[in-house]
Formats: structure tokens, C-alpha cells, sequence
């Protein structure tokens, strides 16, 4: 399982990588893994408002329909649509493959995402049943 240094991480197994006030968010390679075949992506809105921890769309796999949240507050200012059509790429590439860009709302979101090793200590307890 690939966790990337330099990225945020969700509770919820989305990254979140900051660009100046642009945040990129997808999900993570142990979502990705966990869900299975993606098979449907549901996009948000754009220029919609979020809240942290807000809805944002739908991953539909062949195991499961998975909710995304966005880990920070703020306003979608692009969407991924290549995911439209072709919503495997998030399991080929999850970290390469953003959902959504939301333009922050406020930097203090920031503050209740882990970090890589704090992340990857949330996937091990998981694994083991620990959540």
C-alpha cells in the first residue's frame, strides 16, 4: 500500500494535497484497494460550497457505494471529469487521480487531517479489526 509523504490524509481514506489556497482531494490507495473494481464516480457540483467533512460524491465499486467527504471547507472549482467515463483510473492511479479542487475556506482544516505515518497507523488498525 503506497501513502505518499508530503499529503494530507482523511479519517475517511481521501488525500488532500495543497496548492496556495487549491486543494486536490481523492482517495487513497487503501480505499482504492478496499472498494475494489470502481466501476462509477458521481461528482460534485461545481462552484458548490462544501463543509469540511461534507459530502462531495459517490464511488460505487463492485463490492460497495462508498460516500466521499471533503476534508476541508471551501468551494469546488474543478471537477475531474476524465473519471466520467473512465472511473477505474482512480484505482489505476489513486493518487494521481484528484476527485475534486476546492478553493480553502479556511487553512485550520488542515490541522485534523494525519500525516503519512499518522495515516498509515490508521490503515494497520483497521486491517486489524482495531477501528
Amino acid at each position: 500500500m503506497k501513502i505518499p509523504e508530503g499529503l494530507y490524509y482523511s479519517v475517511e481514506h481521501e488525500w488532500v494535497r495543497v496548492e496556495g489556497e487549491r486543494v486536490f482531494i481523492g482517495i487513497t490507495d487503501y480505499a482504492q484497494h478496499n472498494l475494489g473494481d470502481i466501476v462509477f464516480v458521481d461528482l460534485p457540483q461545481l462552484d458548490e460550497f462544501v463543509e469540511a467533512d461534507g459530502q462531495i460524491g459517490i464511488i460505487e465499486s463492485v463490492k460497495a457505494v462508498s460516500i466521499m467527504f471533503s476534508p476541508v471547507s471551501g468551494t469546488i472549482s474543478e471537477i475531474n471529469e476524465a473519471l466520467e467515463g473512465s472511473p477505474e483510473l482512480l484505482n489505476e492511479d489513486p493518487y494521481g487521480q484528484h476527485i475534486a479542487i476546492v478553493i480553502m475556506k479556511n487553512k485550520a482544516d488542515l490541522d485534523k487531517l494525519l500525516n503519512e505515518a499518522q495515516y498509515d497507523e490508521l490503515c494497520k488498525q483497521e486491517e486489524q479489526g482495531g477501528e
